[in-house]
């Protein structure tokens, strides 16, 4: 019984917490680009990808420190290593002493054999290599490192600058379909108020069951179209919600805006062809691939390095004891032939280099087109929103009129109903317009790496859309 209770109690807080509202969570722009900043997975990617190449960059600063290895050896010698006098005196230009003085060999190798090393050694010592002179391979491998470590901060700011656009994107889309659904709803409560005029009207005999019908088909579609824009918001509210990594629904503080007019192109083309990162990773790219010019070129030079070793463990035999316990030197690798292919190579890298020229070249011509075609595409919106204000102001009007035309009696339903839905469709125009700015001002920031003055742009410069 009591196992049946705490099951019934367990399922009422379930559905009591599934029937709660969704809490909604309200977002300045700027709180929204910080909530991308710290939580995209895309933006995590890529930072990770710097901190590898910085471990990789420190790596190659360890390429002219010298290694030291402790090394141990153990060796079977198919017979101990004996020296008799016999051999020593046979190596020896001392025959004729030999003979004045009646010494013979046979009777020395008897006594004074001597062993300098048993059938099995066993050494231990420490070694060190230090390259002094590598033809200049191990500052290209190091101008490499440091390359592809800023080629990886490049490509950081080319996520972000994409994030940016597409926060724009998202976020004034909420609040567009929010606009846009206000004014369906606006629509509604005007074609429902005319529907009940209608009704009253057609009561009083002063305009016919078509005229009412009319209205009433009218109030259906507005109701429809109102679903349909709640539908829209909904959806651009999780794509929202997604790129910001939140369960909670999202509502934007921050209105759409134009401005007046904006700096001249001139301004955003010199700065995205000084700045923009798709150029700078060109740039880290032609200096990996001049880096792999020198290690193949440094193929050619000799090598000189220093190297040492002290024996740490030795036999207790003649041989260990005759053997100096370290050693130093300098030494010298010259490259005769060559099997690395270092000829192909080198002109493999001379090849990079002069695509990576061209492929900068055709990104500076497709760089300059896109922010002018950005530049063009956001005067194009200001000057549509501009333009629809007279037009807003004449629906209004024209209205107006036809709502009181129609309580006389000497207008149709159908003019009613045109002229409402007129007024929705230019204001749902200027909103369009002014979202259209948005997206193509944006898409200058980025393309000019100066997406923080957005905010200038909206505080200082901004005419707020209503």
């Amino acid at each position: 019984m009591k196992q049946n209770l705490v099951l019934l109690t367990v399922l009422i807080i379930i559905i009591n917490l599934s029937s709660m509202p969704v809490l909604a969570q309200n977002f300045t722009f700027s709180q929204a680009w910080k909530t991308v900043l710290q939580e995209s997975d895309a933006l995590a990617a890529e930072k990770q990808n710097i901190e590898r190449s910085q471990y990789l960059q420190d790596a190659a600063s360890d390429l002219l420190l010298p290694s030291i290895s402790l090394g141990a050896n153990y060796t079977r010698l198919d017979h101990a290593v004996r020296v008799k006098p016999s051999e020593v005196i046979a190596s020896m230009p001392i025959d004729s002493i030999n003979e004045a003085f009646g010494i013979t060999t046979n009777n020395l190798d008897s006594f004074f054999t001597s062993t300098l090393s048993e059938r099995d050694i066993f050494t231990s010592s420490i070694r060190a290599l230090w390259p002094v002179y590598t033809g200049g391979r191990v500052s290209a491998v190091q101008g490499i490192a440091k390359a592809q470590n800023d080629e990886a901060s490049h490509l950081l700011t080319m996520k972000q600058l994409e994030k940016f656009e597409d926060l724009v994107k998202y976020y004034f889309a909420v609040v567009l379909s929010e606009q846009v659904l206000k004014t369906r709803i606006e629509v509604e409560q005007g074609l429902k108020t005319h529907y009940e005029n209608a009704l009253k009207l057609e009561e009083q005999g002063q305009i016919n069951k078509l005229e009412r019908l009319q209205a009433q088909v009218s109030l259906d579609k507005s109701q429809v179209e109102r679903k349909k824009s709640l539908r829209d918001s909904e959806i651009a509210q999780i794509a929202l919600a997604r790129l910001l990594k939140t369960r909670e629904k999202v509502t934007p503080t921050t209105t759409l805006f134009i401005n007046k007019s904006l700096p001249k192109m001139s301004n955003y083309l010199d700065k995205s062809l000084a700045d923009f990162p798709a150029l700078k990773m060109l740039d880290a790219k032609q200096k990996q691939a001049s880096g792999l010019i020198e290690i193949e070129k440094g193929k050619y030079y000799p090598e000189v390095y220093l190297y040492g070793n002290y024996n740490l463990y030795e036999e207790d035999n003649l041989a260990s004891q005759i053997a100096p316990d370290w050693e130093i030197g300098v030494g010298v690798k010259i490259p005769i032939l060559d099997t690395s292919g270092r000829s192909g190579k080198m002109k493999a890298a001379h090849s990079s280099v002069m695509q990576i020229k061209y492929l900068k070249a055709q990104a500076v011509q497709d760089l300059s087109v896109l922010v002018e075609k950005s530049y063009r595409e956001a005067n194009q919106s200001l000057e549509e929103y501009q333009g629809l204000a007279s037009s807003l102001a004449l629906a209004n009007e024209n209205l107006r009129l036809r709502n009181k035309a129609f309580k006389q009696g000497v207008s149709t339903s159908v003019d009613v109903v045109d002229a409402q839905l007129f007024v929705a469709s230019i204001r749902t125009q200027r909103f369009v317009a002014a979202y259209q700015y948005m997206i193509s001002l944006s898409k200058l920031l980025a393309l000019s790496v100066d997406t923080h003055s957005f905010k200038h742009y909206q505080s200082y410069q901004g005419i707020e859309v209503k």
